[in-house]
Parts: structure tokens; C-alpha cells; sequence
């Protein structure tokens, strides 16, 4: 069972395998709120489930790295602004401005706009590795869009590929689907602006990643209309529980696929979950080693993005 906070201001309403999402006390059931908090903890999950203990500080590393990518993605890269769903995180209260994030959570939250999410997980591509890697090997293509012959695991595609997914019931499986069936669920036009909005964001975020020496293999979005009808960007962006990113030395020079596609996330967790657990039960509970070589992980892919 999840542990979340009692926060003072906010009553709890929501907690995936990550994050808890908090409404304003008060709120009365079935109202939009005015806003919402969303607090990332420091659990980590895989193969479906949250795993013990959490990896300290990831909550706050997430955090950050959304934040600094929004910014970015508002026109800190040079390029247009893409709406994001931050508002701003205190009030005026007479002269005096209230903070609305609480201190027990201060660093790993964000207060955000309410939106009407849309059904659709925007995943964009740029490399062939993962599930893509194992369904070219069969089909030579990747969510069925056909592909040049003689690619490898871990390589470059001729051009990002948008593959969107159906976002799946809590508890299940997200499902590929063509941009076709994307259409039928929302629409021509909102379908054309999530794929464009999400390989146009991918460009940019690539790009700022080789400035770094990384390589953003593949990531996904989410998005969602603000009050006004704007499609806004969503929930976490460009972290590395959303996104894979390789170091880009090592892409080059790896002798093994493993060395050349070493991501900065949770990969060290499954990995080793998948050698000492068999999927049946509750999973062990993770060493101290494992714990910490993925926090630095986390932490070494911020300060190369960052800085910090």
C-alpha cells in the first residue's frame, strides 16, 4: 500500500507508481479544482510493481529535471514557447505572498493547472532499441510503420517516428496504436497537433541533449486542454522515467550493445530484479548497492543536463 502525506491545504485524491496527486481542501467531489499539487515520491517501480526501499532524492531529481525542461521548452532553448501546465506556486494574501507548496514536500512538487488530459501517451523515437528493436528483428517495423532493412539494436533511425499509445485503466497495460486509430479517438486536428507538438519537442530536447553529450533515444508525453481549449504539456517531461537517454561516447564506442545503450534511469533495478526474482510474489527488496549506483545514475544524469 502507497504512504502518502497529509499535507496542510490539500487533500490527497490520486497516487500512481511515482507521484500523489493532491486537490485543494475543500474541493467539492466532481468539481474542477482551482489547481493541484503533484508531489514526486522517491518509489520506483518495475515489472509492475513498487519496489522497496525508494531511491533517496529521486523525487526531487524528477522534479527538477521537469522543471528545467519546462523553462526550456518555454523559449530557454531559443525556440517558441510550448504551454506547459505550471501555475504559479504561491497566492497573494494582502501584502503577504502564501506559499502553496508545503515544506514536508518542498523540492519534489510542482502546483499545476487542472486539465482535461487527453487518452493518448505521446511516444516519439529517434533510435531502434527496446520493444521496437525486438518487433523490427520480426517484422522489420516498428508500432507497424515499416523500416529500411540492415538497421541495429541501438541505431540511429532515419527520422523520429511518433508512436502513440492508448492510456490504458490504472493497473493495466498501455496499448500501441496506429496514428490512425489516434485519429478516431480525438480527432484529426488534435491528433495532428499532439504528433507535431511531440516530434517538434523531441527536436529540441534532442538537440540540447548533444549539446551535453547524451543522446535522447526515446521519450513520452502527455497533454491535456487548459480552461481555455490550448493543448498544454503535461505531467513529467523529458525525465529519466519517461525518456532513455544513452551517454553519447559510449554509443560510439561500445563494444556491446549494453555498453553502448547504458541508460540513466532504473535500468540497474530491473536488470538485477530480472536475475534474483521470478515474478511470482512480491518482489525481494532491493540492496543498498543497487540503491545507491541508481541514485548516482539519477544524479549524474541531472548534473550533465543541468549543470547542477
Amino acid at each position: 500500500m502507497t504512504h502518502t502525506l497529509e499535507l496542510p491545504g490539500w487533500t490527497h485524491v490520486y497516487s500512481g507508481k511515482v507521484r500523489d496527486l493532491y486537490v485543494p481542501q475543500g474541493t467539492s467531489e466532481g468539481s474542477r479544482p482551482t489547481r493541484m499539487l503533484v508531489v514526486a515520491s522517491d518509489r520506483v517501480s518495475a515489472f509492475d510493481h513498487v519496489l522497496s526501499p525508494g531511491i533517496p532524492g529521486k523525487g526531487t531529481i524528477l522534479t527538477t529535471l521537469s522543471l528545467w525542461w519546462f523553462d526550456r521548452l518555454a523559449g530557454g532553448d531559443g525556440g517558441r514557447r510550448i504551454p506547459n501546465h505550471l501555475i504559479p506556486d504561491h497566492v497573494l494574501v494582502g501584502d503577504a505572498a502564501l506559499e502553496l507548496i508545503p515544506e514536508q514536500v518542498a523540492g519534489r512538487a510542482m502546483v499545476v493547472a487542472a486539465l482535461d488530459m487527453q487518452p493518448i501517451e505521446c511516444v516519439v523515437r529517434g533510435y531502434l532499441t527496446g520493444s521496437g528493436w525486438a518487433e523490427y528483428r520480426e517484422s522489420g517495423t516498428v508500432c507497424g510503420i515499416p523500416l529500411p532493412e540492415g538497421l541495429g539494436d541501438g541505431d540511429r533511425l532515419p527520422e523520429p517516428l511518433y508512436t502513440p499509445a492508448f492510456k490504458a485503466p490504472m493497473g493495466e497495460h498501455d496499448e500501441n496504436i496506429s496514428y490512425e486509430r489516434s485519429v478516431e479517438l480525438v480527432g484529426a486536428d488534435t491528433a495532428a497537433e499532439l504528433r507535431d507538438l511531440s516530434l517538434e519537442i523531441y527536436r529540441r530536447a534532442a538537440a540540447t541533449a548533444e549539446e551535453r553529450g547524451l543522446i535522447l533515444a526515446d521519450t513520452k508525453f502527455e497533454f491535456g486542454r487548459n480552461s481555455a481549449g490550448a493543448l498544454v504539456l503535461a505531467d513529467e517531461v523529458l525525465t529519466p522515467d519517461s525518456s532513455r537517454y544513452w551517454d553519447a561516447a559510449a554509443w560510439r564506442t561500445g563494444a556491446t550493445p549494453a555498453e553502448r545503450m547504458a541508460s540513466f534511469d532504473k535500468q540497474i533495478v530491473r536488470d538485477w530484479l530480472a536475475e534474483h526474482w521470478d515474478r511470482q510474489g512480491e518482489p525481494p527488496a532491493l540492496p543498498d548497492g543497487i540503491v545507491q549506483r541508481t541514485q548516482a545514475r539519477y544524479a549524474e544524469l541531472l548534473q550533465r543536463l543541468t549543470g547542477h
